[in-house]
């Protein structure tokens, strides 16, 4: 379910590059987001799952739908017409030491030294990254909208565990994807054009990140988490920086730098630290 998980959420970034290629993209997400919505409360219905959500599950619905759905892939999308997927991808694979800082800084949670090595090294990794590709001219505006976009992202995180404990898991990914529809629709329909240009690559793309992104891969993670905890399922997450890279150089033929490839390392080792440093100790 981990790699699974992992290889969906990378895709997404070469999926959701091709959709902006071709049609407005908050127009376009809350189109996903409604259609996957409506289809996980269909099955989710036909399960016998209900919408009687506890206290918890709807404010995690809210929040994960507010944060993940419409803030952090609604900047993702408008920030990939200008940026190239495989960025996109290493700067939201970040989330996992975003959420270990936010740990340590805000709520004192205790970090390990393999944890604060984590920290620093996904720090470096980053900052070779963004250093490289900044010299090599990327937007620095969609720059900016994807780092606001993983600060969502890891609020969302945050509240992921809340909203996956008891039970109606297909019918609480349904309700969240409808939530960020909802709140997409209104900058899509007050300051799009619907300028779309149907082709294939169109098709093929926003199916796929519909069904497969969009409604699969947020089933298996909340059904991970639920399984085996925040912390293990979040382990998963090192692999992101290298299967986002590699799947959007194989299919859109983006160019890979050397600072690219030792950043990408740094930032999965990093990760895999911080999240090894939150295992429990063998007693």
């Amino acid at each position: 379910m981990g790699i699974g998980f992992a290889l969906m959420w990378s895709s997404a970034f070469t999926s959701a590059r091709v959709i902006v290629e071709f049609a407005p993209p908050l127009t376009a997400l809350a189109l996903r987001f409604l259609i996957s919505g409506v289809i996980g409360i269909a099955i989710a219905w036909s399960l016998g799952q209900s919408a009687r959500l506890t206290r918890t599950q709807w404010t995690g619905v809210l929040i994960f739908g507010v944060c993940q759905n419409a803030l952090y892939l609604g900047l993702n999308f408008v920030a990939m017409q200008t940026i190239p997927a495989s960025l996109a991808a290493i700067i939201a694979s970040t989330m996992p030491l975003l959420v270990a800082l936010v740990g340590w800084l805000v709520f004192g949670n205790k970090v390990r030294p393999l944890g604060i090595a984590g920290l620093v090294a996904g720090l470096v990794g980053v900052v070779l990254i963004m250093g490289a590709r900044l010299q090599g001219g990327v937007d620095p505006f969609g720059l900016i909208l994807c780092i606001i976009g993983v600060a969502s992202l890891t609020i969302a995180t945050l509240a992921v565990l809340g909203a996956s404990s008891g039970g109606n898991v297909l019918m609480i990914v349904g309700l969240q994807m409808l939530v960020g529809s909802a709140l997409l629709w209104i900058p899509a329909l007050t300051i799009e054009v619907w300028d779309v240009t149907w082709n294939w690559q169109l098709i093929v793309a926003f199916t796929y990140t519909t069904l497969v992104p969009g409604l699969a891969a947020t089933l298996v993670w909340f059904l991970l988490v639920g399984r085996i905890g925040a912390v293990k399922a979040s382990t998963f997450h090192f692999l992101n920086p290298f299967l986002g890279v590699a799947i959007a150089a194989v299919l859109l033929g983006e160019r890979i730098g050397v600072l690219d490839v030792v950043g990408v390392m740094i930032i999965a080792g990093g990760i895999l630290a911080v999240q090894l440093s939150k295992q429990p100790t063998a007693k």
